[in-house]
């Protein structure tokens, strides 16, 4: 049976974006839970300004107290040298630095357009290679930007394409409004296939217009085998207005095991841990 890796992004990507910030300890047990249901790809926290991000401030804590558990991969988001190195100092063993193909969206969401970005990645990515760090790339913003309109495909490849010059070893390519739709992501993914090879390339897709899953099948179709997914649908951004959750890891798992693929999520599991966490909010 053929394998899909699914990363969870729910501790990171669902939390950042929740007016209530959840207690470090009970972010210490969503991703124990996620561990315990099958999740090995896991994106626990984000090392940027607290006052920008407040729900991610305990970040350091949160990476310290989780379980060291083989074959689990902890990823650490870190936008800037400054997140990278507390990161490290947290002991991050997997990190993702992250862009956009739409210059404004990055400039209102990390303060620098895209080549200023790339930049400073290619002072990162090395560092934390030096560090026997697993390294992943996000290109956000890769169909349409909030500020911009529509994204077309040649500006998704350039940075993808840069992303992977660093030495990255996966992009992660996100539907960060949710507004894709299947033949969107035939023609992007159409286009990234000459220069983003099958095991490196990973799709990231909200689920605003309820097309996320539908979106999934059209990749799949590709041979994209990597998504990134959040339980019971948390997540959005709060630098692109009118972005909404992600697509549920439940509901992409159900998907994946009525196509044949496997997983090794039990999808109940990660629903109650993501329920739990949607009570505590």
């Amino acid at each position: 049976m053929e394998t899909v890796r699914v990363v969870e992004v729910g501790p990171r990507d669902g939390l950042q974006n929740e007016p209530y910030v959840v207690p470090t300890g009970d972010k210490v047990a969503f991703v124990t839970a996620l561990v315990e249901a099958g999740c090995r790809d896991i994106e626990v926290a984000s090392f940027v300004r607290a006052d920008r991000v407040p729900q991610m401030a305990d970040a350091a804590e949160v990476l310290a107290a989780l379980p060291d558990r083989p074959g689990v991969r902890y990823i650490a988001l870190t936008p800037n040298e400054k997140g990278l190195e507390r990161a490290l100092g947290a002991g991050a063993k997997a990190i993702a630095v992250f862009t956009a193909a739409s210059e404004t969206f990055n400039r209102k969401n990390v303060g620098r357009g895209i080549d200023e970005s790339l930049a400073e990645f290619a002072r990162m990515v090395p560092a934390a290679r030096a560090a026997d760090c697993w390294v992943r790339g996000y290109v956000s913003t890769a169909f349409v930007c909030p500020y911009e309109g529509k994204v077309s495909p040649d500006r998704v490849v350039p940075v993808v394409e840069a992303l992977l010059a660093l030495g990255v070893d996966e992009v992660s390519v996100g539907d960060t409004l949710g507004h894709a739709e299947p033949d969107d992501v035939a023609a992007l993914t159409e286009a990234l296939l000459p220069v983003l090879p099958l095991p490196h390339f990973a799709y990231h897709l909200h689920d605003t217009r309820g097309t996320a899953l539908a979106n999934v099948a059209r990749a799949l179709e590709y041979g994209v085998r990597i998504f990134d997914s959040s339980a019971t649908g948390l997540g959005g951004c709060p630098f692109a207005p009118g972005a909404e959750g992600n697509v549920a890891t439940e509901s992409l798992v159900a998907l994946l095991e009525s196509r044949g693929f496997a997983t090794g999520i039990d999808a109940a599991r990660v629903a109650e841990a993501g329920r739990r966490v949607r009570r505590g909010l």
